[in-house]
């Protein structure tokens, strides 16, 4: 029986992107960081740092956000911190170890998780054991770390790289986990950090560690420190290789992504942006379409995983859902609709409620506009604070069973069932439209029922002869009925 993690189910991810999210007076900074609202580049900094999280957490608890995940925070030379050089250490431009605890104790209090970021297929040129290499050749005791293939190490541009390196990329020497004292270490970089209170582990390509016992033992250390931490991979694709319950809970779930944009978005998305995507190619869908490939996915694992999947619009790695929609609001509201009534966890890429737009990383980190709320778009923030809020309320939106009832040209509907509780989602990817639903007996729903709008343009409707008729959805609208 697959055991996955149960606050998962109930969460509500906010993803933030540490550099680019909040600064706090309180944390010392280098002089030479670029201005807050320029666009971001590729090797500059903002000053973001964890007070900047920690004071901002109220705002994070009104929006109905529970947990948190983190791109890296450790010590690093890169402004997104996966040029990692120490595990042990969280980043000083980050406020430190002493800003990391300030901030997890905070959220705790509020009853927020935070999930970190471990990066473990490849390290920094930093990275003490590499840079020991790099000084001493051959006679470092630390070369088996990695897999080097002559001396001098050719670290920095200009020569071929001569040691295995993440995509060939000099700065990132791949450890070689094959290695003992390399698994030893990173195993014991996970127990820590659960030892200091963290909730979980977001794994940074953790497909390239292509070693299933590795990922097995990854999960029996942690879930020795932590039955209830939660384990999520970056996978793009089909990942039922690691969702049999003995190495990772759920995994960030693109394929979710994919149809959300291939339906909600269609021949309106920027197709440069979808293209330079990790889940490309996207398709546009219609509504049996949609609901076969969401069908799919769900087929793909056992119900368990499908209730802890990390279900995301967009990411660090992608380009921002409103700019793949072109600014095109209504595509973001009927997605987040989707997202809020759907199995698993939604995840929401910071600031995405107030309407920020971006392109190809660096773009799609631009920083958090506090100091401007003119520039926020209060219409979208309220939406997504009123979806949370249903998500909340109805349980059967969390762990409820999950059926598609009627699929045709632009409309689909789902019912949600759990229990006592009946609720039915109705989006509309199209023109305004006029929809009757055939009620089958094994839906809990009699004749006679009569279900109510909870979300969307109040209405009454009555299941009569095994149907719900005339159910008027306007264009490019959701509604969801709750009997």
């Amino acid at each position: 029986m697959i055991k996955t993690p149960d606050w998962v189910k109930d969460a509500i991810f906010y993803e933030i992107f540490p550099d680019t999210f909040a600064q706090s007076a309180r944390v010392a900074k280098p002089s030479n960081l670029e201005a807050w609202d320029a666009k971001p580049s590729t090797y500059g900094f903002k000053g973001g740092d964890l007070l900047g999280v920690a004071e901002h957490l109220d705002y994070l608890q009104d929006l109905g956000i529970n947990a948190i995940y983190f791109t890296p925070v450790f010590q690093s030379t890169a402004n997104h911190r996966y040029h990692t050089q120490d595990y042990f250490r969280i980043d000083p431009i980050l406020g430190g170890d002493k800003a990391f605890k300030e901030l997890l104790n905070n959220a705790h209090r509020r009853n927020i998780r935070v999930i970190i970021d471990g990066v473990f297929n490849h390290a920094s040129r930093g990275f003490y054991q590499f840079n020991h290499s790099l000084e001493n050749g051959a006679s470092s005791p630390y070369i088996d770390w990695f897999t080097i293939r002559g001396f001098p190490l050719h670290a920095y541009e200009g020569k071929p790289v001569n040691y295995e390196a993440w995509w060939g990329i000099p700065a990132l020497p791949r450890l070689n986990t094959q290695l003992p004292a390399v698994r030893e270490f990173i195993f014991s970089v996970a127990e820590y950090w659960l030892r200091q209170g963290i909730d979980g582990w977001r794994l940074d390509v953790p497909g390239e560690i292509n070693d299933d016992e590795f990922w097995r033992e990854f999960r029996r250390r942690v879930k020795t420190i932590n039955p209830d931490a939660y384990i999520v991979g970056e996978i793009w694709h089909e990942a039922q290789r690691w969702l049999q319950g003995d190495q990772f809970d759920a995994v960030m779930n693109y394929l979710f992504t994919k149809a959300a944009v291939g339906f909600f978005v269609k021949d309106k998305k920027d197709e440069a942006l979808t293209a330079s995507a990790g889940y490309s190619p996207v398709q546009n869908l219609d509504a049996p379409g949609f609901a076969y490939s969401v069908n799919t996915t769900l087929g793909l694992y056992d119900n368990a995983v499908n209730l802890a999947q990390m279900n995301l619009l967009d990411s660090h790695d992608t380009g921002r859902f409103l700019s793949i929609a072109k600014g095109d609001i209504s595509s973001l509201k009927l997605a987040t609709l989707w997202q809020m009534t759907y199995p698993g966890a939604p995840c929401i890429y910071y600031g995405n409620e107030i309407g920020m737009l971006g392109g190809k990383d660096p773009d799609c980190r631009r920083a958090f506009p506090w100091d401007s709320p003119s520039k926020w778009d209060t219409g979208i923030l309220q939406y997504m604070r009123e979806c949370i809020a249903l998500r909340k309320k109805y349980s059967a939106l969390r762990t409820g069973e999950f059926r598609f009832i009627y699929a045709e040209g632009n409309v689909v509907a789902y019912l949600r069932s759990q229990g006592s509780q009946r609720l039915i989602g109705i989006l509309n990817a199209g023109p305004a439209a006029a929809i009757n639903i055939v009620i089958h007996p094994e839906f809990g729903l009699p004749n006679g029922a009569q279900l109510t709008t909870v979300f969307g343009p109040s209405a009454t409707y009555q299941v009569a002869d095994g149907m719900l008729n005339n159910i008027n959805i306007g264009k490019r609208e959701g509604v969801v009925l709750a009997c």
